[in-house]
C-alpha cells in the first residue's frame, strides 16, 4: 500500500479478491485528492478538508454539484477496459430517519464511462474515466447540477462483462455535496467571479448598525469553513427546518426552512431572540464577534443559544448559506418599519401630551433592521422569472410576524419590492413595506373625537440601505434596488400600485393640511463621543411677510430600544414664542453625560422629538429623529508579518472617552483561519486612560485573513475593532497589509469601530 501512495488516512481493508484475470477487480482503496479538488471546487478551506494536516482526525471531501470531482482508485491487478466493468451506487446518508430513494433521486447508480463526460448535460450524473496508469484508476465522477445538497456515500461493485459474479468492493468514499454557483445549470449561479469571491468564499463580514443620522459597522467573522459549522447547517436545514433530501437541492425552499430554523420561534433553532434589556444564563447579542461560537454551541447541545437580535440572526444565517454553497450578503435598513397591520403604512397615535399610544397600533419603526439577501433563479415564479425576479431575495431570520404560520420570511425577490408587486412569493408586501412605507402620524382627541392627520412623511421609511462592498471593506448603498428616488414620480406611482394590490383594509392614501408659513428644523451634531454632552437646537424661521405667530411647544428627549420599544423619557423643555414676519428664533436642550448615561447601555438610542402649536390656525406640528453617541475604537497594530504556520504577535489598545473608569472589562478576538477565539480580561481602565493587551494567534491558512475584536465591561460595551491583512506562505514573502477604518476613511491608519 505505501508504494501505491496512500497515506495512512486513505487505507482501507483489501477486498477479497484473487489476482485470477477471471475475477472481478478487487478495489484496495482511494484516494480522494484532497488538493486537487479542493482547488477546483473552491473547498480547501473547509476543516473538514484539512483535518489531517492538524492531526484532528480524518479527512472529508466537500465538493460542488454539477462539475466533477476527482478520485483515484487502487486496483489488485491492472484494469481490463474490454472486460472490466465498474458500477458506482451513490446515496445521501439519511438524516432524522428519511427514506432515500431512487424515485427522489436520493440513490443514483453510475456505471464507469470510458469516455471523457464532455458535453454531457451537466443535470445527469456521471462518471467516467480519466486515465489508467498500471493499477491506479483515475476517475471522475459529476453530480447533477440539481442534486440533494447533502452528505454522501458511495460504494463500488465490479464485474466482468461476459459474467454475472458481482464483487461489492469493501471501500467507500463520504462526501459533502454543496450548490455550486459556478456552475450555470445550478439554480443559485453567479456569474462574476469577483461576487462568487465576496458572497461564497469571504469568511468576514461587516454589519451596519446605529441609526440614519449615525451608523457605524461592526465586523462579523462568518467561518463557513470552521470546524462542526457545515455539520450544523445540514442538522438545522434537516432536523429543525424538516426539509428532506429530496428539496435540499432547491434553493427556494432551503432559504424558506433556514429563515425558520436559525430562529427559535417555532421549533429548536440555532438562537432565541431576546429585545429587552436583561440577558439572563446567556450572552448579550452586543457580544458576539461572529457564527462560529453561536453555531459550535448548538451543534454540541442541539439547545437554541442565547442570545440573538436581527444582525445576530442575519450573520448566523449568512454563514450557514455560504457553507452551503449560497451566494449570501447581509443588508442592514435604516428607519426599517415593523408593518404589522399589513397596511403598507406605519400608523403612530399620539395623545393631547404627544405621548404615544401604543394600544392603537403595534406598527413600529427600527433604527436600523439587518437581513439577509440570498442569490437564485426563482423558476416557481413564471417564465419570466428570469427578467423579473432573479437574482438577489431578501430572507429575514428575525423572527418579526408569521409567515404560513411560522416566524420566517422569503425569499422575496428584490425586483419585485421595487416594482410593488407586493403579492409576489414569498411576504415582499412586508418587505415592500420595511423599505418603503407612509409613516402617518395622528392625533387622538378622545372617545367620539375623530382622529386628526398630524403628519404624513413618504420619505423617512427605508434610508440608507447598506452592505459590505465587493472586495472592500467598505459600505455600499443598495438603496436603489430596493426603491426609486424619494418623491420622484416613479416612487409615488409603485406606492399606489403596491396600496390597491394589499389585503388590509387599513390600507389608504391620505392627505394633509398644507401650511408653509412657519419651518421647523433640528440641529444635532453627529460625532459625540460617550462621555460628551450635546445639545439640540430647534431653528423656527416665519415665511410670512405680514404675519406675526404665536408658538407654543415642546422639545424632548426619550431613550428608546433600536427596535422603536420601550421608550424612557430622559429631559423636556417646553417652549413659548412670537414669530414676528421674516424672523427666525432657537430654542436648545442641552443634556449633559451624568443625565444620560445610566439609560444608554447596551443599544439605548436617544429618540429626539419636538412637538408645536400655531395659534391661531389649526396646525400642529410632530417631527422626530433618532440620535446616538459615537463609542470609541479598539485599535489594533500587527507586531510580525503574518506567516501562515508562524506565531503573528499583536497589540491592541482601547481609550475609555468615560469621565468614568471601567471595571470587570473583557476583551474578544476572533481571527480568519485560526479555529479558537482569544479572551483577554482587563478589570480596570481609568477615565480617560488608554488600555494596552498584547496576544499571539498563528494563522493556519495563507491569503486575506481578519482579526474582529470586541470589548464590554460594566459602565460599556460593545466596543468594536478590525484589522485585514494578507498572510503568506513562507517568511520569504512581503506582505502588503491591507488596513482600513472600518467606520470612517478605510485608508492609511490603525484605527478601527
Amino acid at each position: 500500500m505505501e508504494g501505491a501512495g496512500l497515506s495512512p488516512w486513505m487505507m482501507w481493508p483489501q477486498a477479497n479478491t484473487t489476482d485470477g484475470e477471471d475475477e472481478p477487480l478487487g478495489i484496495n482503496g482511494f484516494n480522494p485528492c484532497l488538493e486537487e479538488n479542493g482547488e477546483a471546487h473552491r473547498t480547501s478551506r473547509f476543516e473538514l478538508m484539512n483535518r489531517h494536516k492538524m492531526d484532528t482526525g480524518n479527512p472529508v471531501l466537500v465538493v460542488r454539484r454539477g462539475q466533477p470531482f476527482q478520485l483515484k482508485m487502487y486496483c489488485d491487478r491492472p484494469f481490463d477496459e474490454d472486460r472490466d466493468v465498474i458500477s458506482f451506487m451513490l446515496a445521501v446518508e439519511p438524516m432524522n430517519e428519511e427514506r432515500v430513494s431512487h424515485g427522489h433521486g436520493t440513490v443514483v447508480h453510475l456505471p464507469l464511462d470510458k469516455g471523457d463526460g464532455v458535453d454531457e448535460d451537466e443535470s445527469d450524473w456521471k462518471a467516467f474515466l480519466e486515465s489508467v496508469e498500471d493499477n491506479v484508476l483515475t476517475i471522475n465522477i459529476r453530480a447533477s447540477a440539481k442534486a440533494s445538497v447533502s452528505k454522501w456515500s458511495m460504494s463500488i461493485d465490479t464485474k466482468l462483462i461476459e459474467s454475472d459474479q458481482v464483487i461489492n468492493a469493501n471501500v467507500s468514499v463520504a462526501f459533502y455535496l454543496l450548490f455550486n454557483p459556478w456552475c450555470e445549470n445550478d439554480y443559485v449561479y453567479l456569474e462574476d467571479e469577483k461576487l462568487r469571491e465576496e458572497y461564497v468564499l469571504s469568511d468576514t463580514t461587516m454589519i451596519w448598525r446605529g441609526c440614519n443620522r449615525s451608523f457605524h459597522p461592526t465586523i462579523w467573522k462568518l467561518g463557513q469553513f470552521e470546524q462542526d459549522i457545515l455539520d450544523c447547517s445540514f442538522l438545522l436545514l434537516s432536523k429543525v427546518g424538516r426539509v428532506s433530501a429530496t428539496y435540499r437541492g432547491n434553493p427556494i425552499r432551503v432559504a424558506r426552512a433556514l429563515s425558520a430554523a436559525v430562529n427559535s420561534n417555532d421549533d429548536n433553532g440555532a438562537l432565541l431572540g431576546q429585545w429587552g434589556k436583561e440577558f439572563p444564563n446567556g450572552t448579550p447579542p452586543t457580544s458576539w464577534v461572529g457564527s462560529v461560537d453561536i453555531l459550535q454551541q448548538y451543534f454540541k447541545s442541539e439547545t437554541s443559544v442565547r442570545y440573538g437580535q436581527c444582525w445576530v440572526f442575519a450573520g448566523v444565517l449568512t454563514t450557514i448559506s455560504r457553507a452551503l454553497g449560497i451566494p449570501c450578503r447581509v443588508v442592514s435598513n435604516f428607519n426599517s418599519a415593523h408593518d404589522s397591520e399589513a397596511s403598507l403604512t406605519i400608523d403612530y397615535y399620539l395623545g393631547e401630551t404627544n405621548n404615544h399610544l401604543s394600544e392603537f397600533s403595534s406598527d413600529s419603526t427600527w433604527n436600523f433592521h439587518v437581513w439577509n439577501e440570498m442569490w437564485m433563479q426563482r423558476p416557481d415564479l413564471g417564465e419570466r422569472s428570469d427578467e423579473l425576479y432573479d437574482g438577489w431575495q431578501v430572507v429575514d431570520a428575525t423572527p418579526q410576524e408569521l409567515s404560513d404560520g411560522m416566524f420566517k420570511l422569503g425569499p422575496a425577490p428584490v425586483k419585485a419590492v421595487k416594482r410593488g408587486d407586493v403579492n409576489v412569493h414569498y411576504d415582499c408586501d412586508f418587505v415592500f413595506a420595511e423599505v418603503n412605507a407612509d409613516e402617518i402620524l395622528w392625533r387622538y382627541r378622545g372617545p367620539g373625537q375623530p382622529l386628526k392627520l398630524v403628519k404624513k412623511d413618504p420619505t423617512k421609511i427605508g434610508q440608507f440601505i447598506s452592505t459590505k462592498a465587493v472586495g472592500a471593506f467598505e459600505r455600499e448603498d443598495i438603496t436603489e434596488s430596493y426603491k426609486f428616488e424619494e418623491r420622484s414620480c416613479d416612487e409615488r406611482i409603485t406606492m399606489m400600485k403596491a396600496l390597491k394590490q394589499a389585503t388590509s383594509p387599513l390600507a389608504r392614501i391620505y392627505t394633509n393640511e398644507e401650511f408653509h408659513d412657519i419651518d421647523f428644523d433640528v440641529e444635532i451634531r453627529n460625532d459625540v463621543k460617550i462621555g460628551e454632552p450635546f445639545t439640540i437646537i430647534l431653528n423656527i424661521n416665519n415665511n410670512s411677510d405680514s404675519e406675526t405667530y404665536p408658538i407654543d411647544g415642546t422639545v424632548h428627549v426619550d431613550t428608546v430600544l433600536y427596535t422603536g420599544k420601550m421608550r424612557t423619557p430622559l429631559k423636556a423643555i417646553p417652549f413659548e414664542v412670537e414669530m414676528e414676519p421674516n424672523s427666525t428664533s432657537s430654542v436648545e436642550l442641552h443634556v449633559e453625560f451624568e443625565e444620560y448615561y445610566s439609560n444608554v447601555m447596551d443599544q439605548d438610542y436617544f429618540k429626539i422629538m419636538w412637538s408645536a402649536s400655531v395659534r391661531g390656525t389649526n396646525y400642529e406640528y410632530f417631527a422626530q429623529e433618532d440620535y446616538r453617541v459615537r463609542k470609541p475604537d479598539i485599535k489594533i497594530n500587527l507586531d510580525n508579518e503574518p506567516t501562515m504556520g508562524a506565531p503573528l504577535y499583536i497589540t491592541a489598545t482601547l481609550e475609555n472617552p468615560m469621565p468614568i473608569p471601567l471595571s470587570s472589562g473583557v476583551f474578544r478576538f476572533e481571527c480568519s483561519g485560526v479555529w479558537q477565539p482569544v479572551e483577554i480580561p482587563y478589570d480596570y481602565i481609568d477615565a480617560e486612560q488608554t488600555a494596552i493587551v498584547k496576544f499571539r494567534m498563528t494563522p493556519h491558512l495563507s491569503g486575506s485573513a481578519q482579526i474582529a475584536a470586541k470589548f464590554n465591561a460594566t459602565e460599556l460595551n460593545d466596543v468594536d475593532g478590525f484589522i485585514s491583512f494578507e498572510v503568506s506562505d513562507n517568511v520569504e514573502d512581503n506582505p502588503k497589509l491591507l488596513l482600513g477604518n472600518a467606520g470612517r476613511s478605510l485608508k492609511n491608519t490603525l484605527v478601527f469601530a
